[in-house]
Protein backbone atom coordinates (compact mmCIF):
# COMPACT_ATOMS: atom_id res chain seq x y z
CA UNK A 1 0.00 0.00 0.00
CA UNK A 2 2.78 2.38 0.97
CA UNK A 3 4.68 1.50 -2.19
CA UNK A 4 1.60 2.28 -4.31
CA UNK A 5 1.31 5.69 -2.62
CA UNK A 6 4.96 6.42 -3.44
CA UNK A 7 4.42 5.46 -7.08
CA UNK A 8 1.32 7.68 -7.30
CA UNK A 9 3.19 10.60 -5.76
CA UNK A 10 6.07 10.22 -8.23
CA UNK A 11 3.61 9.97 -11.13
CA UNK A 12 1.87 13.15 -10.03
CA UNK A 13 5.26 14.82 -9.60
CA UNK A 14 6.30 14.16 -13.18
CA UNK A 15 2.89 14.97 -14.66
CA UNK A 16 3.41 18.61 -13.59
CA UNK A 17 0.00 18.68 -11.88
CA UNK A 18 1.12 21.77 -10.01
CA UNK A 19 1.01 23.69 -13.31
CA UNK A 20 -2.29 24.97 -14.64
CA UNK A 21 -3.70 23.32 -17.75
CA UNK A 22 -3.21 26.42 -20.01
CA UNK A 23 0.43 26.52 -18.89
CA UNK A 24 0.92 22.82 -19.62
CA UNK A 25 -0.61 23.21 -23.08
CA UNK A 26 1.61 26.24 -23.71
CA UNK A 27 4.74 24.36 -22.64
CA UNK A 28 3.78 21.50 -24.95
CA UNK A 29 3.63 23.98 -27.84
CA UNK A 30 6.92 25.60 -26.83
CA UNK A 31 8.81 22.31 -26.67
CA UNK A 32 7.22 21.12 -29.91
CA UNK A 33 8.53 24.28 -31.61
CA UNK A 34 11.90 23.71 -29.94
CA UNK A 35 12.07 20.18 -31.39
CA UNK A 36 11.30 21.56 -34.87
CA UNK A 37 13.93 24.29 -34.43
CA UNK A 38 16.55 21.76 -33.30
CA UNK A 39 15.80 19.54 -36.29
CA UNK A 40 16.11 22.53 -38.62
CA UNK A 41 19.43 23.53 -37.01
CA UNK A 42 20.71 19.96 -37.42
CA UNK A 43 19.79 20.12 -41.12
CA UNK A 44 21.67 23.42 -41.38
CA UNK A 45 24.76 21.90 -39.81
CA UNK A 46 24.51 18.90 -42.14
CA UNK A 47 24.22 21.18 -45.18
CA UNK A 48 27.41 23.00 -44.19
CA UNK A 49 29.42 19.88 -43.36
CA UNK A 50 28.38 17.50 -46.13
CA UNK A 51 26.87 19.41 -49.05
CA UNK A 52 28.57 22.84 -48.96
CA UNK A 53 25.51 24.31 -50.68
CA UNK A 54 25.58 26.97 -47.96
CA UNK A 55 28.55 27.59 -45.72
CA UNK A 56 28.66 29.27 -42.33
CA UNK A 57 29.94 32.81 -42.32
CA UNK A 58 28.83 36.43 -42.22
CA UNK A 59 25.96 35.87 -44.67
CA UNK A 60 24.44 33.03 -42.65
CA UNK A 61 24.72 35.11 -39.46
CA UNK A 62 23.03 38.07 -41.15
CA UNK A 63 20.29 35.79 -42.50
CA UNK A 64 19.57 34.35 -39.04
CA UNK A 65 19.52 37.81 -37.45
CA UNK A 66 17.26 39.14 -40.21
CA UNK A 67 14.76 36.30 -39.75
CA UNK A 68 14.82 36.80 -35.97
CA UNK A 69 14.03 40.50 -36.40
CA UNK A 70 11.22 39.69 -38.85
CA UNK A 71 9.80 37.17 -36.39
CA UNK A 72 9.86 39.74 -33.60
CA UNK A 73 8.10 42.32 -35.80
CA UNK A 74 5.39 39.94 -37.05
CA UNK A 75 2.31 40.06 -34.78
CA UNK A 76 1.38 36.90 -32.92
CA UNK A 77 -1.97 36.13 -34.56
CA UNK A 78 -3.58 32.92 -35.75
CA UNK A 79 -3.30 34.13 -39.36
CA UNK A 80 0.46 34.71 -39.00
CA UNK A 81 1.21 31.43 -37.22
CA UNK A 82 2.37 29.48 -40.29
CA UNK A 83 4.45 32.44 -41.48
CA UNK A 84 6.09 32.83 -38.07
CA UNK A 85 6.81 29.10 -37.88
CA UNK A 86 8.54 29.41 -41.24
CA UNK A 87 10.64 32.28 -39.88
CA UNK A 88 11.54 30.22 -36.80
CA UNK A 89 12.55 27.27 -38.97
CA UNK A 90 14.63 29.50 -41.23
CA UNK A 91 16.29 31.19 -38.25
CA UNK A 92 17.20 27.80 -36.77
CA UNK A 93 18.44 26.54 -40.14
CA UNK A 94 20.86 29.44 -40.63
CA UNK A 95 21.92 29.21 -36.98
CA UNK A 96 22.89 25.59 -37.63
CA UNK A 97 24.84 26.66 -40.71
CA UNK A 98 26.60 29.34 -38.63
CA UNK A 99 27.89 26.58 -36.32
CA UNK A 100 29.56 24.97 -39.35
CA UNK A 101 33.00 26.63 -39.12
CA UNK A 102 33.30 25.69 -35.44
CA UNK A 103 32.28 22.11 -36.22
CA UNK A 104 34.88 22.01 -39.00
CA UNK A 105 37.61 22.86 -36.48
CA UNK A 106 36.24 20.35 -33.96
CA UNK A 107 36.20 17.55 -36.57
CA UNK A 108 39.88 18.20 -37.31
CA UNK A 109 40.62 17.46 -33.66
CA UNK A 110 38.16 14.61 -33.06
CA UNK A 111 34.84 14.08 -34.84
CA UNK A 112 33.37 12.26 -31.81
CA UNK A 113 33.38 15.53 -29.87
CA UNK A 114 30.27 16.77 -31.72
CA UNK A 115 27.90 13.93 -30.64
CA UNK A 116 29.44 13.98 -27.15
CA UNK A 117 28.82 17.73 -26.86
CA UNK A 118 25.27 17.32 -28.17
CA UNK A 119 24.51 14.53 -25.69
CA UNK A 120 26.01 16.55 -22.85
CA UNK A 121 24.00 19.62 -23.85
CA UNK A 122 20.79 17.58 -24.01
CA UNK A 123 21.36 16.13 -20.53
CA UNK A 124 22.15 19.57 -19.07
CA UNK A 125 19.17 21.19 -20.78
CA UNK A 126 16.68 18.50 -19.72
CA UNK A 127 17.89 18.43 -16.11
CA UNK A 128 17.81 22.20 -15.66
CA UNK A 129 14.46 22.53 -17.45
CA UNK A 130 12.89 19.88 -15.20
CA UNK A 131 14.37 21.55 -12.15
CA UNK A 132 12.71 24.83 -13.15
CA UNK A 133 9.35 23.26 -14.00
CA UNK A 134 9.16 21.14 -10.86
CA UNK A 135 10.07 23.99 -8.54
CA UNK A 136 7.16 25.16 -6.38
CA UNK A 137 8.32 28.77 -6.20
CA UNK A 138 9.47 31.41 -8.65
CA UNK A 139 12.93 31.27 -7.11
CA UNK A 140 14.83 31.04 -10.38
CA UNK A 141 13.31 34.29 -11.67
CA UNK A 142 15.47 36.13 -9.15
CA UNK A 143 18.52 34.90 -11.04
CA UNK A 144 17.79 37.30 -13.90
CA UNK A 145 19.76 40.26 -12.55
CA UNK A 146 22.74 38.10 -11.62
CA UNK A 147 22.78 36.33 -15.00
CA UNK A 148 22.59 39.50 -17.08
CA UNK A 149 25.25 41.13 -14.91
CA UNK A 150 27.39 38.04 -15.41
CA UNK A 151 26.99 38.28 -19.18
CA UNK A 152 28.04 41.93 -19.09
CA UNK A 153 31.08 41.05 -16.97
CA UNK A 154 32.07 38.24 -19.36
CA UNK A 155 31.76 40.60 -22.32
CA UNK A 156 34.02 43.16 -20.65
CA UNK A 157 36.45 40.38 -19.70
CA UNK A 158 36.56 39.22 -23.34
CA UNK A 159 37.33 42.74 -24.54
CA UNK A 160 40.01 43.10 -21.88
CA UNK A 161 41.56 39.78 -22.90
CA UNK A 162 41.87 40.94 -26.52
CA UNK A 163 44.80 43.04 -25.34
CA UNK A 164 46.23 40.55 -22.82
CA UNK A 165 45.74 37.30 -24.72
CA UNK A 166 45.69 35.36 -21.45
CA UNK A 167 44.86 31.66 -21.74
CA UNK A 168 43.70 31.61 -18.10
CA UNK A 169 41.23 34.46 -18.62
CA UNK A 170 39.98 32.77 -21.80
CA UNK A 171 39.25 29.52 -19.94
CA UNK A 172 37.65 31.34 -16.99
CA UNK A 173 35.43 33.15 -19.49
CA UNK A 174 34.55 29.87 -21.18
CA UNK A 175 33.58 27.94 -18.04
CA UNK A 176 31.78 30.85 -16.41
CA UNK A 177 29.91 31.37 -19.68
CA UNK A 178 28.77 27.73 -19.60
CA UNK A 179 27.63 28.11 -15.98
CA UNK A 180 25.70 31.30 -16.80
CA UNK A 181 23.96 29.68 -19.78
CA UNK A 182 22.88 26.78 -17.54
CA UNK A 183 21.41 29.41 -15.24
CA UNK A 184 19.55 30.93 -18.17
CA UNK A 185 17.84 27.58 -18.82
CA UNK A 186 16.40 27.76 -15.30
CA UNK A 187 15.50 31.43 -15.64
CA UNK A 188 13.98 31.28 -19.12
CA UNK A 189 11.93 28.17 -18.35
CA UNK A 190 10.30 29.73 -15.30
CA UNK A 191 9.92 33.04 -17.13
CA UNK A 192 7.95 31.30 -19.90
CA UNK A 193 5.62 29.82 -17.28
CA UNK A 194 5.05 33.21 -15.66
CA UNK A 195 4.53 34.93 -19.01
CA UNK A 196 1.82 32.43 -19.89
CA UNK A 197 0.15 32.96 -16.53
CA UNK A 198 0.09 36.67 -17.33
CA UNK A 199 -1.61 36.05 -20.69
CA UNK A 200 1.37 35.92 -23.09
CA UNK A 201 0.74 32.88 -25.31
CA UNK A 202 3.40 33.51 -27.99
CA UNK A 203 4.90 30.02 -27.84
CA UNK A 204 6.93 30.56 -31.02
CA UNK A 205 8.84 33.50 -29.56
CA UNK A 206 9.20 31.78 -26.19
CA UNK A 207 10.81 28.86 -28.01
CA UNK A 208 13.57 31.21 -29.24
CA UNK A 209 14.87 31.77 -25.69
CA UNK A 210 15.27 28.06 -25.00
CA UNK A 211 16.70 27.39 -28.45
CA UNK A 212 19.41 30.02 -27.98
CA UNK A 213 20.22 28.64 -24.52
CA UNK A 214 20.68 25.18 -26.04
CA UNK A 215 22.86 26.46 -28.89
CA UNK A 216 25.11 28.49 -26.57
CA UNK A 217 25.64 25.53 -24.24
CA UNK A 218 26.34 23.25 -27.21
CA UNK A 219 28.86 25.71 -28.64
CA UNK A 220 30.71 26.10 -25.34
CA UNK A 221 30.79 22.35 -24.69
CA UNK A 222 32.29 21.74 -28.14
CA UNK A 223 35.03 24.28 -27.41
CA UNK A 224 35.72 22.90 -23.92
CA UNK A 225 35.92 19.29 -25.13
CA UNK A 226 38.09 20.32 -28.08
CA UNK A 227 40.52 22.15 -25.78
CA UNK A 228 40.77 19.09 -23.53
CA UNK A 229 41.40 16.82 -26.49
CA UNK A 230 44.10 19.15 -27.83
CA UNK A 231 45.87 19.19 -24.47
CA UNK A 232 45.72 15.40 -24.32
CA UNK A 233 47.16 15.11 -27.84
CA UNK A 234 50.01 17.46 -26.94
CA UNK A 235 50.91 15.39 -23.87
CA UNK A 236 51.00 12.25 -26.01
Amino acid sequence: MQRTEHIDSYAAFFKFDRLEKPVRVHLKNVYSCLAIAMLSAAVGGYVHLFTRMFEGGILSCLASIGLLVLLALTPNTRENQVKRMGMLTGFAFFTGISLGPLMDMVIEIDASIIPSAFLGTTVIFVCFSLSALLSDQRQWLYLGGILFSGLSALFMLSLFNLFLGSRLIYEINLYLGLLIMCGFVLYDTQLIVEKRRNGDDDFIWHCIDLFLDFIHIFRKLMIILSNKEEKKNKRN
